[in-house]
Formats: C-alpha cells, sequence, structure tokens
C-alpha cells in the first residue's frame, strides 16, 4: 500500500519535521499564541503525532481522537492560547506534511498518485476531526471557566 509508505516516510522523519513545523509555527503571524505553550510540551505533542502518524491514521478510533483531541483543547484554553491560533496551529501541521511529501515528489505513476490522495484522504479526516475535538474540548473548559466552575481546576491532560 502506498499511503502506508508514505506514512512511513513521515514517521521516519518526524524528527527533522517537527524542528521545522516549530519553526513555522513561531514565524506565523497566525500563530503568535502558541508561544504560551512551553516549548518542549508543543515539540512533544507535534513529535508523537508524527512519530505514531500510522496509528493515528489507520488504528486509533474516532473516540480516541477525540478523547486526545479534546484534552489537548482544553489545555489550550486553559494556557490562554486563542482559539483561532490554535486552529491554524493544526491547519498549517496538516500543510507541512503534504509539502514535505510533495517535495519527496518520486514515483508520480497512476498508483503512486492513488496512494498519495489515499493519503491525503486519510490526513484531511484525521486533521479535520482533531480540529473539531480540539475546539470542542476549548469551548468546553471556556463554559466552564466562565460559569466559575473550572476557574480552579487544571483540565483533564493527554498523556504526552
Amino acid at each position: 500500500m502506498i499511503a502506508l509508505k508514505l506514512v512511513r516516510l513521515i514517521e521516519n522523519h518526524s524528527e527533522e519535521l517537527t524542528e521545522t513545523l516549530i519553526v513555522k509555527l513561531e514565524a506565523s503571524a497566525r500563530t503568535t499564541d502558541l508561544r504560551k505553550v512551553p516549548a518542549e510540551e508543543l515539540r512533544g505533542r507535534i513529535h508523537e503525532i508524527l512519530h505514531h502518524l500510522n496509528e493515528w491514521l489507520l488504528t486509533k478510533t474516532g473516540r480516541d481522537i477525540e478523547k486526545h483531541y479534546r484534552e489537548i483543547g482544553e489545555r489550550r484554553a486553559a494556557q490562554n492560547v486563542a482559539l483561532s491560533d490554535f486552529c491554524w496551529g493544526i491547519i498549517l501541521s496538516k500543510e507541512h506534511l503534504w509539502e514535505f511529501l510533495q517535495r519527496q515528489a518520486f514515483m508520480r505513476g497512476p498508483v503512486e498518485i492513488y496512494g498519495e490522495l489515499e493519503l491525503l484522504r486519510l490526513m484531511d479526516q484525521f486533521f479535520d476531526r482533531a480540529l473539531c475535538f480540539a475546539s470542542e474540548g476549548y469551548e468546553h473548559y471556556m463554559q466552564l471557566h466562565q460559569a466559575g466552575v473550572g476557574e480552579t481546576t487544571e483540565p483533564r491532560h493527554a498523556t504526552q
């Protein structure tokens, strides 16, 4: 399966991709609030996804993605990261991976193109769900905080 080979390529370059994505996030005017996230926490979250992308795309359930990203959304709300900056961070992450795959530009026959399209579909589905679930977690935290319920409690944390 070509898509699996491309996922493995991303996993094998996860360190490099993490570092270059961090640079992009730091340079973007749309993600300035992500600087409120401790550098090692942000780096760890990004690397965890990239290094285990196969699991996130092919074996994790929708419920796994929901739980993980709702918790991250709550955490970013607790860190006072603007929701728009957080959303742009997720979008830039997806674009970063796709740009990486395009730069690889090896074998472009019909089978390879189909594999790339399949991977794009899987990545779109994953990142779109991550974005929505993270936003739900963020909003949940904000509703609790505004109601005075969550002012002294930390959000649930996803394992890093």
